[in-house]
């Protein structure tokens, strides 16, 4: 007997055809770009290699675009940011070793912030793997090994018939609920073989959903219900699950006050009367959040930023769903939800009840007028201006790209994203160099709105190869610089710390000069004129350069005043 679904796999008369006669000429490297397509992919990033060129052979045969950046690192930073902002795995080819490798710092910030990653690489060919010394040009002993640490999961593939299906399985584990860096690594005889298989059309590669058990979520929502001064805090995970329009309607169910993350930032309405906004490096928020009855964690794994350094330690009961298993209960005891963001949520919805608590608005304003008189008695009126003048210059819902610099950290507690899917950093794994070559990645998946980057001058000195890519491909990137002549933040804590600083100050070009040498204009403004200037730049069409010479400095932070528990 035959079933219906048997009936779907049976090939028309037209697949047979073309499965008995594919095109003349075709290599592994065009399976690889054939399965992208197949997957949906449209755009790739990467580099170009020795071992690699039958995959990018490939490409000119393609329907994909292709986007190639300066320096590894940076092209997967330029992955990392295209699947934030898209939601779909980006791909990113790579060569053997020395520029595989290089994309180690990427990939380990698109594993922490869950950006969809689909990194495939080029080996040495098969004959020399095995972990003998062969002496190929760029090899490793085993190069699997050296991402496996980094990545979710890793596709070794061996022989051409393995890519379709490599590949397809690194899709779906890239967009299974968290989100992450995937590896496939393909030989270079592999890929460079003529092939006689046929042309791969729609390879199956749907992301599992991460559904909520049932009995956990009423368990939950009767908490919440019945609670007296419930909180809630929403990370990352609720942007990457496009759940901040179920949060706010949660929140409102509940009269719940409602404090994002870091990585969480543009979750939940920065003016509603119920955001706490994102003032976790603050002892009146950490003292709010304790004093939480039931405190719902959505889509955070309460990690060191978002804990005041550990210093937080909740009195009432704790909630926590998050998709990253090892993140549940990895620091607080709590009813841990393993589930994505957006089904969890969808489920408190549908059971949670409705709950008044006339005195929450007021008990949210009381909090953030502390935390504004803390910062006003610190004379930091400068920062708050440059930041206030980025705000009024960007255009509302238009995504902002941020370095591990000193203005990404007011940012980060004081800067209003204005969009859902708006505001970005390298906070996940905290290294320099993320916010020009993601905003360049930005810029490929949605050309139809500016992107800014902001970076410090010792932070801007890891992309300035990059110049070299917006001006190739004409991106709406608008990179602000912030010049203090060093490592700002690094200065600061080491003063604070030991009275001198040690490698911090920095010897750097004429970034406006630089900028022009790639033909890319730029300008140096003054904290006065950055609105000014910063608007007229995000305003241009291409990219642009804007460098402000400023020292600026943190507010104090509150997590010294206790001990860690």
């Amino acid at each position: 007997m035959t079933h219906d679904h048997d009936l779907e796999l049976l090939p028309t008369a037209a697949q047979t055809e073309a499965a008995l006669n594919p095109p003349p000429g075709r290599t592994g490297g065009d399976l690889v770009v054939e399965t992208l397509a197949g997957l949906g992919a449209t755009t790739v990033f990467g580099l170009p290699g020795q071992h690699a060129l039958g995959m990018f052979d490939a490409l000119r045969r393609s329907s994909l675009q292709y986007v190639g950046l300066r320096i590894e690192n940076n092209a997967g930073f330029a992955a990392d940011a295209y699947g934030r902002i898209t939601g779909e795995a980006a791909p990113l080819l790579l060569s053997t070793g020395p520029g595989a490798l290089t994309s180690l710092a990427a990939l380990q910030e698109a594993a922490a912030a869950s950006a969809p990653v689909l990194a495939i690489s080029s080996q040495i060919p098969a004959a020399g793997l095995g972990g003998g010394r062969h002496g190929y040009l760029h090899e490793l002993p085993d190069q699997q090994a050296s991402f496996r640490g980094v990545v979710k999961s890793v596709h070794p593939v061996r022989t051409q018939s393995q890519i379709p299906s490599a590949i397809a399985a690194a899709w779906r584990s890239a967009l299974t609920a968290p989100h992450g860096p995937v590896w496939v690594e393909i030989p270079e005889d592999v890929l460079r073989a003529e092939t006689v298989l046929p042309v791969v059309t729609a390879p199956d590669a749907n992301p599992e959903d991460l559904i909520p058990r049932p009995e956990l979520t009423a368990l939950a929502a009767h908490l919440l219900t019945t609670a007296e001064r419930p909180a809630i805090i929403a990370g990352g995970g609720v942007v990457r699950a496009d759940a901040a329009g179920k949060l706010k309607a949660l929140a409102e169910r509940l009269d719940a006050p409602v404090v994002t993350t870091y990585g969480g930032k543009g979750a939940f309405p920065w003016t509603h009367p119920l955001s706490l906004q994102s003032w976790l490096e603050d002892r009146h928020t950490t003292d709010f959040l304790e004093d939480a009855d039931v405190l719902l964690v959505v889509g955070s794994g309460l990690g060191e930023l978002s804990s005041n350094y550990h210093t937080f330690t909740p009195r009432g009961r704790v909630v926590q769903i998050e998709a990253d298993l090892g993140k549940l209960e990895s620091n607080h005891p709590a009813l841990g939800i393993h589930a994505d963001a957006r089904l969890a949520l969808s489920a408190l919805l549908e059971t949670a009840g409705e709950r008044t608590d006339p005195t929450a608005a007021g008990r949210v304003r009381a909090l953030l007028e502390k935390v504004g008189e803390r910062i006003a008695a610190q004379d930091l009126t400068l920062e708050q201006d440059v930041l206030a003048a980025v705000r009024r210059a960007l255009p509302d819902g238009a995504p902002s790209f941020w370095d591990m610099t000193i203005l990404a950290y007011w940012a980060w507690a004081a800067f209003d994203a204005r969009g859902t899917n708006a505001m970005h950093s390298a906070q996940g794994a905290g290294g320099l160099g993320y916010a020009f070559p993601a905003a360049l990645g930005a810029a490929v998946a949605d050309p139809t709105r500016p992107v800014l980057a902001v970076s410090g001058d010792g932070g801007a000195l890891y992309s300035t190869a990059e110049l070299a890519t917006a001006r190739q491909y004409g991106l709406d990137v608008t990179w602000l610089i912030v010049d203090d002549g060093g490592y700002g933040i690094l200065r600061e804590y080491m003063t604070d710390a030991y009275g001198e600083t040690t490698g911090t100050e920095l010897a750097r070009p004429d970034f406006v000069a630089l900028a022009e040498s790639f033909g890319v204009p730029g300008v140096r403004t003054s904290p006065e004129n950055l609105e000014t200037d910063l608007r007229k730049a995000l305003d241009r069409p291409g990219p642009s350069v804007v460098v402000l010479p400023a020292l600026l400095r943190m507010f104090a932070p509150t997590h010294l005043d206790r001990p860690a528990d």
